[in-house]
């Protein structure tokens, strides 16, 4: 994949066009990597995209085909690749943005769900289409997927494996906007310019608060809340906010 840095966004293009930019397990390792490298200090977001017409068709069905291995040597290789790019995108401390050039199936779609804004052109197709070769959703789709389109909409999506357009992935909250082809980069440059305007730092702690409340009780929550909150009170960025509030000016954060 090209990864290239830009006055603090990094773009992450996934550039293997002629299988619609099918993941193998060394592709997974490597996006897991990259995302591992994000850093407040140095970027203000990362952006996932495609080479060509599809943002990626998925797992790549022809490796699948020439693997063997027993149970226990598969959970490793997942657990150490495409469970790795769970793990680093919701915990990155800046916004991953999945800019959707194309079609989104399978490991696609799952990253689309993995990411923490998702805009797509109006011509990409989605599809939860593991079933399709006899496996359950992964890249995160068993936990997300319920919780951004519902439960009987994700097992829907999960037992048969449809494809489905984008507009009805907005409607389902999968992605954010859904824009011609020729709107996306403008829609998503526009995102971008807001969210470099915002306390990336902030922004981090806001992002591990909510992910890591996504499964507590509400009292365990409030308690991770408030002590993510305390650090965000110490930060140059919340005095920063404050004294442009008081002094009626637009907050400079760095």
């Amino acid at each position: 994949m090209d990864v290239t840095d830009d006055d603090g966004i990094r773009t992450v293009t996934f550039d293997r066009p002629e299988v619609m930019n099918a993941f193998t397990t060394d592709t997974a390792e490597e996006l897991a990597d990259v995302l591992a490298e994000a850093d407040a200090d140095e970027h203000d977001a990362v952006v996932l995209t495609g080479e060509g017409d599809a943002f990626s068709a998925g797992g790549d069905v022809q490796s699948m085909a020439e693997r063997e291995e027993t149970t226990e040597a598969a959970y490793e290789r997942i657990t150490a690749t495409f469970g790795r790019v769970v793990e680093e995108a919701l915990s990155a401390p800046v916004p991953i943005v999945a800019k959707v050039n194309g079609d989104a199936v399978g490991a696609g779609l799952a990253i689309t769900a993995v990411s923490d804004f998702a805009y797509a052109v109006d011509s990409a197709r989605f599809g939860c289409a593991f079933v399709r070769v006899g496996l359950i959703p992964d890249t995160g789709g068993s936990f997300l997927l319920p919780r951004i389109v519902g439960l009987r909409t994700a097992k829907r999506l999960a037992f048969t494996g449809e494809y489905f357009g984008a507009d009805e992935a907005a409607e389902m909250g999968l992605v954010n906007e859904v824009v011609p082809d020729e709107q996306l980069g403008p829609a998503v440059d526009d995102l971008l310019d807001t969210l470099q305007e915002r306390p990336t730092r902030t922004i981090g702690l806001a992002k591990r608060a909510i992910h890591e409340n996504m499964g507590k009780g509400w009292r365990e929550a409030a308690d991770y809340e408030n002590m993510v909150q305390s650090q965000a009170y110490d930060t140059p960025e919340h005095e920063e906010g404050v004294a442009a509030f008081l002094e009626g000016r637009d907050p400079e954060f760095e």
